[in-house]
């Protein structure tokens, strides 16, 4: 069995909540809760959710721009905190992020070759020779002209944007890169090219990617496997072939009805399921059960854990779909 190399143990990440100065508690928000996932090396796990659901959260939880409330983060086979303890240079090779938005992402007063070249100058400490064999290799590797690099960002188009930010994530030579929506700023040309370029780069450099969308189309076009996020859980898991083919949780089918399609509209049912339950009041039971056409009175008590559902599969639910 292949050792995961990004792995995660009952994750956690909750915002506010404590004591008011004056007495009373802060509203707490639950935003992650006991996330446990893997990604084998060389695979794209695909996090599919609603707005709101924790993706991005869990995203900067695993790149360490947030810290865990509670729970495990391991990286390569190492703990997150002890990847940092060993300096941000091993930190920075082994996980970089890609961001949504690539033009509030690049620094509008740095010249390319400035942005792309900041780990390399703090992180791996470079000579300027080899600082500049490098960006022009990653600038290169994402399809971009090296006279490029002595323009500053809003002389660039949204795509040639994200290849930029791409490329810097990539300056490091990092092993696993989290995209976070790196394609939904994007015309719908502009995001095919995007995806192919990712799919060349995991193939020929071996990386493994956590894509974050709410885009099940984008997702199954470029994950391995899927995790389905709900109000800060994960509610299935699976080969995204199987899962997009055969949903067992209800939430999963919404999400699958709810998707745009040329010439459908979606069902009645779906545009009256309802929203996210507020945060700050989780209701008890399942969250999704306020929503869910199957739901009983167990759903209410208790939530359900996540359990195997078939080869490779899991699924948090009572009464999965058959």
């Amino acid at each position: 069995m292949t050792t995961p190399i990004l792995q995660t143990n009952a994750l956690s990440k909750t915002f506010g909540g404590g004591r008011r100065l004056f007495g009373g508690t802060k509203p707490a928000v639950h935003a992650v809760s006991e996330v446990s996932l893997s990604v084998a090396p060389g695979k794209t796990l695909g996090i599919v959710g609603e707005s709101g659901c924790g993706k991005s959260t869990l995203a900067r939880m695993l790149v360490g721009l947030l810290p865990p409330s509670a729970g495990t983060i391991r990286l390569a086979g190492h703990d997150l905190a002890q990847a940092a303890r060993e300096g941000p240079r091993v930190f920075a090779q082994t996980i970089q992020y890609v961001f949504q938005d690539p033009a509030a992402a690049l620094n509008p007063r740095k010249t390319i070759r400035q942005i792309i070249e900041a780990p390399l100058v703090h992180l791996a400490r470079m000579g300027a020779q080899a600082r500049a064999a490098r960006v022009a290799e990653v600038m290169a590797a994402v399809g971009l002209r090296e006279d490029f690099l002595e323009r500053h960002p809003h002389a660039f188009s949204g795509g040639q944007a994200q290849r930029i930010g791409i490329a810097r994530a990539l300056a490091a030579a990092p092993r696993i890169l989290v995209l976070d929506e790196p394609v939904s700023a994007l015309d719908v040309s502009i995001q095919a090219q995007v995806l192919a370029l990712l799919a060349d780069l995991r193939a020929r450099l071996s990386l493994t990617y956590l894509f974050i969308s709410h885009d099940l189309a984008v997702v199954e076009t470029i994950a391995d496997e899927v995790a389905v996020m709900y109000f800060g859980r994960v509610v299935e898991t699976g080969p995204v072939d199987a899962v997009f083919a055969s949903p067992r949780h209800p939430y999963t089918r919404l999400l699958l009805d709810s998707a745009p399609s040329l010439g459908r509209r979606a069902p009645a049912r779906i545009a009256t399921a309802g929203e996210l339950p507020d945060p700050t009041r989780p209701p008890p039971g399942c969250p999704f059960a306020p929503r869910c056409p199957r739901a009983r009175d167990a759903c209410r008590e208790a939530m359900p854990p996540l359990v195997s559902s078939g080869p490779g599969r899991t699924v948090a639910c009572i009464d999965p779909i058959v």
